[in-house]
């Protein structure tokens, strides 16, 4: 048994409160459970206890055992100097505060509700795809669809933070922050990362100052990825003018590229190799360096869509890689590509700018646009299908990937709408 569960049980009041008493058998009265501290610090604040014929205000710690107060150290943190009761399952020591006073111990091992239990034990043993994957068909939708809310509301917040760190790096240019994001986006989900420092160490107004040429813009790019540093015996005429510009570009603005190895090729499909994407990103840039000013000024998803309508150079209508010739096909950016690039800088960069401008129209424009793309189709997805969770958009789907991530991977069932409902005696 976890803590959480105790936590679940004191602070929803799911036990016999009628004949409470403490391992002293003192009378125990709960007149307020205390407000649940997710922090540092006690696990309950602010509760009233009635305690024999004493009312008490103070916090209430909660542990398996009682031992465990000493286990955690709170004997030497004064911040638990103000618990007036200890509820534990199992009292296997009695506590004292520094003066020797003992702290007043609630036991409830044999007060616990069995079936309660019962169905507790049976979502953290169980070892399907999610907790409930066996019940949750028979949760209603009203129960489901107010969860999927409320984690689609934690999900953007989520995304907003990272928005937040990003415009404090680029010391508040809305611009920089946009294509910082937009660049992660590119990386996709395995080069997101090695994308996002590309832009960083490029710098934004590097981009900028050579906005206005594509192939200068493509030699930046591919000098800095570290992508034009390996020699070919056959190197491309194209390749060959990327060196030298880069060259060029590398000596008067002293710059360090990354290393090649950092990006990754492997078990990916063409289109999405990064060599693609860095020269879809120049060509976007090239297009529209200032994208960010359009995008707020965008009344619609399809004006967005359009906005990302762009193709690389020549070059790459014929290449995956450098120097490795391929078929000839357009690499313009695929609609579920755009629609994922929307999802995660888009829409979180016109959030938070909603935010920071208390623009409550936009904010409510953006919820809107995510109501209008089609839910993404992936694994996870797939297997919310199977259980009867239907996205009919990205807003759902959104949703459907947090719970899964956040609440389901972590069996976090108590902190669940839905795991609650599965929990109740009275369903």
């Amino acid at each position: 048994m976890k803590e959480e569960f105790l936590h679940h049980i004191w602070r929803m009041t799911k036990l016999d409160i009628r004949n409470l008493k403490t391992t002293n058998q003192e009378p125990i009265q709960i007149l307020k459970p205390g407000i649940w501290n997710q922090n540092a610090g006690p696990d309950f604040l602010d509760a009233r206890i009635k305690i024999g014929n004493t009312t008490w205000a103070g916090n209430v710690e909660i542990h398996i055992k009682s031992s465990d107060w000493l286990k955690h150290k709170h004997q030497n943190d004064s911040a638990y100097n103000n618990v007036i009761l200890h509820v534990v399952l199992e009292a296997d020591r009695p506590i004292t505060r520094k003066n020797g006073e003992e702290i007043p111990c609630l036991a409830l091992k044999e007060q616990l509700d069995q079936e309660l239990l019962f169905r507790y034990n049976r979502l953290m043993q169980q070892q399907s795809w999610i907790p409930c994957g066996d019940q949750c068909t028979a949760v209603p939708s009203t129960i489901r669809n107010n969860m999927l809310d409320r984690v689609l509301v934690e999900r953007f917040e989520q995304k907003v933070e990272k928005v937040a760190v990003i415009f404090k790096q680029t010391k508040y240019d809305w611009e920089a922050t946009f294509f910082h994001l937009l660049g992660r986006s590119f990386g996709g989900k395995v080069n997101a990362d090695t994308f996002g420092h590309l832009i960083r160490s490029t710098t934004f107004n590097l981009l900028r100052k050579y906005a206005g040429n594509q192939t200068e813009l493509e030699a930046l790019l591919f000098g800095m990825a570290g992508l034009l540093e390996e020699e070919h015996k056959k190197e491309e005429e194209y390749v060959k003018d990327l060196n030298r510009r880069f060259y060029f570009l590398k000596g008067i603005h002293e710059l360090q590229p990354q290393k090649r190895e950092a990006w990754k090729f492997s078990r990916m499909r063409p289109a999405n190799f990064p060599t693609v994407r860095i020269a879809q990103f120049a060509a976007l840039f090239f297009k529209e360096p200032n994208l960010a000013a359009k995008i707020l000024k965008v009344k619609n998803l399809k004006e967005i869509e359009k906005l990302f309508c762009v193709c690389p150079s020549v070059y790459w209508e014929t290449h995956y890689q450098l120097n490795k010739k391929s078929i000839s096909k357009a690499k313009t950016l695929g609609r579920s590509t755009v629609f994922l690039m929307i999802i995660n800088s888009v829409l979180p960069y016109l959030y938070y700018f909603s935010i920071q401008k208390a623009n409550e129209k936009l904010r409510r424009k953006v919820l809107e646009m995510l109501e209008e793309i089609p839910p993404e189709q992936n694994t996870i997805i797939r297997n919310w299908k199977l259980l009867e969770f239907n996205p009919s958009s990205a807003y759902e789907s959104q949703a459907l990937i947090h719970l899964k991530q956040e609440y389901c991977n972590k069996k976090k069932c108590l902190s669940c709408t839905i795991g609650n409902y599965l929990l109740s005696k009275n369903r």
